[in-house]
């Protein structure tokens, strides 16, 4: 291969590869307001465990499932080492929140969660 083609394929991979890695950055994180069910990743939005879901999401908690927000048929799990937060999160087990955060496909990052109607 010739010098100079060999230079011109690298400098296209090396941009090629930054570029990819910019648009994975930005699509990876983005800030959402979402209401809907806290739940728990084990769970989602099938209590499995007999009593209601509030108890159902704390017991399956208590057991290394994370708690999740049920927004219809998605299930996003929820991501947080703030004690208050998961306090919060407890108090609100299987009724209506509004959780702020940075997400992806499947991820919230919680920022803020409180009660919804």
């Amino acid at each position: 291969m010739r010098p100079w083609l060999q230079k011109a394929t690298a400098a296209f991979a090396v941009l090629f590869l930054t570029a990819l890695c910019a648009v994975a950055a930005l699509a990876a994180g983005k800030s959402v307001t979402l209401t809907g069910e806290i739940g728990d990743a084990m769970c989602g939005n099938k209590h499995q465990m007999e009593g209601s879901p509030a108890d159902c999401t704390r017991a399956c908690v208590s057991h290394g499932s994370k708690y999740a927000l049920v927004v219809g048929d998605k299930v996003y799990i929820l991501d947080t080492s703030d004690q208050a937060t998961l306090a919060k999160l407890s108090d609100l087990a299987g009724q209506k929140a509004r959780v702020s955060g940075t997400a992806d496909e499947s991820n919230i990052q919680v920022t803020s969660v409180a009660a919804s109607k």
